[in-house]
This record gives C-alpha cells, sequence and structure tokens, in this order.
C-alpha cells in the first residue's frame, strides 16, 4: 500500500518546496494539492463538511503551481492534484498545464479531478451544474487526445475542437494516470468508465468500504478492466498502524493523510508521526 499526504496549498502554510522535500525524505509515495478558484458570497453552506467552512478554500494557491515548486526540490515524489476542479476549466489550457508539470517532473503526475460542490462556483466559470459530470468525461477524453496525438480534435456535447498542435506531450506515454474524486456509487461509477482510479473520502457517504471495493472489482470486470491497474486511494486516512492494516488487507492501493495548512514548524512533528507509520 503507498503513502501520500494531501495539503489546501496556502500563503501560510509550509511552503511546497520544502513540504515536498520533507515528504519524499520521509518515505511518503505521494503529495496531493487542492483546489478552488474562487468561493462566491454566500455558498459556504453548500460545503458538505462538518461545520462552517475552513478559511483554508478561501485561500488556496493554484494545484499546478504550487506542485511545481515541490516537484523542483524532489526526485521520485508523485505529484498529484486532490482534487482540481476540470469542469471548471479549459481543457486545453489544463492540458498544457499538466503536460508542461509531468514534463519537468519528468513524468511524476497524478491528476486528480472532481465535479467539486460549489454551485455558484461552477456557474461563475459558464459551467452547467447540471451538465456537469458530462463535461468532466468530455474534459477528460479531450485532454487524452491532445497528451496522445501530434494533431489532435475533439468534438463533444460541450467541448469542441477542430485539428490542432499542442505542445510539450507528456513524458508519461498518452497522458498521467487519472483518478476521479466523488463518494460512492457515482464516483466509483465514473472512475471505472474513464479513469485510472477512484478518490473516495473517508467518513462521506456509505462507508462500507469492503462491500465499495467488492463492487470495484465487480464494475472492472464488467468494464474487461484488471482491477489490480485501477487504483483506490483512502482520502483522509487514519492515523492508527491497526485501521491502516486493515485497509491494506482489504486490498486499498494509497491512503492519504490530510494535513492542515500549518507552518513548517507545526507540520514536521506531524510528518515525523506519520513517517513512522510508514516505516
Amino acid at each position: 500500500m503507498l503513502y501520500g499526504a494531501t495539503i489546501f496549498p496556502t500563503a501560510y502554510a509550509m511552503h511546497p518546496s520544502e513540504l515536498g522535500k520533507a515528504l519524499e525524505e520521509r518515505n511518503f509515495e505521494s503529495l496531493w494539492v487542492a483546489e478552488h478558484s474562487h468561493i462566491p458570497v454566500g455558498s459556504e453552506g453548500l460545503w458538505p463538511g462538518d461545520g462552517g467552512l475552513p478559511q483554508m478554500y478561501y485561500d488556496t494557491m493554484d494545484p499546478f503551481v504550487a506542485l511545481a515548486a515541490a516537484s523542483a526540490t524532489t526526485s521520485s515524489l508523485k505529484l498529484g492534484t486532490g482534487i482540481a476542479l476540470v469542469i471548471q476549466r479549459d481543457p486545453i489550457h489544463t492540458a498544457k498545464e499538466v503536460a508542461s508539470l509531468d514534463v519537468l517532473s519528468n513524468g511524476r503526475v497524478a491528476l486528480g479531478i472532481g465535479a467539486g460542490w460549489n454551485i455558484p462556483e461552477m456557474s461563475d466559470h459558464g459551467t452547467d451544474p447540471a451538465r456537469r459530470f458530462g463535461r468532466m468525461r468530455e474534459s477528460v477524453e479531450a485532454m487524452r487526445q491532445i497528451w496522445a496525438n501530434d494533431i489532435a480534435e475533439y468534438h463533444g456535447e460541450q467541448i469542441d475542437f477542430d485539428p490542432m498542435h499542442c505542445n510539450p506531450k507528456p513524458v508519461q506515454h498518452g497522458g498521467p494516470p487519472i483518478h476521479v474524486g466523488g463518494v460512492y456509487p457515482g464516483g466509483l461509477k465514473r472512475a471505472v468508465a474513464y479513469a485510472d482510479g477512484w478518490i473516495p473520502i473517508g467518513g462521506r457517504g456509505d462507508t462500507d468500504l469492503p462491500a465499495q471495493l467488492a463492487e470495484a472489482e465487480r464494475l472492472c470486470a464488467e468494464a474487461g478492466r484488471d482491477r489490480s491497474s485501477f487504483e483506490v486511494s483512502i482520502y483522509g486516512s487514519p492515523t492508527k498502524r491497526d485501521q491502516l492494516d486493515q485497509l491494506e488487507d482489504m486490498g486499498v492501493d494509497r491512503v492519504v493523510f490530510f494535513l492542515p495548512p500549518s507552518p513548517a514548524d507545526d507540520l514536521l512533528p506531524r510528518l515525523d508521526t506519520l513517517g513512522s507509520l510508514i516505516s
């Protein structure tokens, strides 16, 4: 089982270049960073978490800029978005950002994507919330066309472009692995249909994880896919060794620990504790 960490990269958090290096030194496999372009006034109450919307949602940096900073001080750490709101993004620009980061990091990008929860945020970008899941799939298909072809074109219901050149191409052939975030059952079904992995958040939605993993096995077989090539990554992982062992025994491929957007003095002791679980 692989071990990652996720954070909202903010101006008051540990710098991504320092955090990436510290994670790599402690044998973490990956760093995943969140995304929100903005928080429309009045939309805070839509957040599905407990309590009020945390300040970090208002303050998070661009995920690809933060990951580029982390890539400069690391050599093996995977660099993931957790999650990129591709339904709010231009797919051509996003394909170029992802490919550029993959080149600069020598093929270490993992693209976690989702449709998000903030309906006004989507609408501000011109996205129809009622059609967001269709747009998410088209975004993936369109970006894969760009990454895989010297001359790319895509014609969908919401995304449409004629033949074009768009470079650089990612180091990872055909583009980086794509992981769909979202609760069961919809998130899992979408991930099996067109992605390389699924990111459920621990404690949200139906939490019968063994049943969910059995369903992942069934859906992969139904789609003619090998479950061993489809990664399940648990966000909000527990931090007790016996619970981590249970997740590994169930067949979870990766656990991702939440980190608060704190400065280095606060985060480094926490990373030492989590690093001891990994070793």
